[in-house]
């Protein structure tokens, strides 16, 4: 199984000849570290060894972004909030608004964290197959339950968007105007979404019941 998340898992660096136990654990538990950082006095220090491991990784650079960018979204919310609502020592006021030293900080902390944490995650399974990365968590002893869940998450993520895109050609070429709303477009987007949900539920039934007939079960298989 070819997926885009092991594009860049072949290169030949130090990392990517790591053995893959050594490297999830080490990398897991540099993870944790860096979440447990609560000074800024540790940050530059933080980012400076996330960025020599991701040079030793030689994963191109849009690699990164291209992962870092829909987290982002999420993390963008902090960037605007906290430095003008969090704290009391003001350092920046324009009418309502005031840049607070506290708030300042700590977002620069939040978001130094995420940018850590987030590199570190993209190395760890950027640089090994995702069926590399899949028998490592077996071997570390992952519920083999949770393993085949992680292994059909990923796969139906891709068969969800290889769908749309195809039921999205087809509408297009019915007239479809995606980014036109209104209140004919809402109603196609509504048909859209519960159509595929509904194919996704019964593709996944059908393979379940190929998966039981080849003697699949929900038990515990010995490691």
């Amino acid at each position: 199984m070819h997926l885009r998340l092991d594009e860049y898992a072949y290169r030949d660096s130090l990392i990517h000849r790591w053995n893959p136990r050594a490297k999830f654990i080490v990398l897991f538990l540099l993870i944790i570290a860096f979440s447990l950082v609560q000074n800024l006095a540790w940050v530059p220090l933080m980012l400076l060894l996330t960025g020599a491991l991701y040079l030793a990784a030689r994963l191109p650079l849009r690699y990164l972004l291209r992962r870092l960018r829909y987290p982002g979204l999420f993390v963008l919310a902090l960037v605007v909030i906290l430095p003008f609502f969090s704290g009391q020592t003001v350092l920046w006021r324009l009418g309502p608004l005031a840049l607070r030293e506290e708030g300042l900080a700590y977002m620069l902390l939040v978001v130094s964290r995420f940018t850590a944490i987030l590199t570190v995650t993209v190395v760890l399974f950027g640089t090994s197959t995702f069926l590399t990365n899949v028998t490592t968590l077996r071997a570390l002893g992952l519920p083999s339950l949770l393993v085949d869940m992680l292994m059909l998450t990923v796969r139906y993520l891709f068969e969800f968007g290889e769908t749309l895109a195809r039921m999205q050609r087809a509408m297009r070429l019915r007239g479809f105007a995606p980014r036109r709303f209104n209140r004919r477009s809402a109603g196609q987007w509504a048909g859209l979404i519960g159509s595929l949900l509904l194919r996704s539920y019964a593709q996944a039934e059908r393979v379940y019941h190929a998966m039981r007939l080849r003697g699949y079960s929900r038990k515990e298989t010995p490691p």
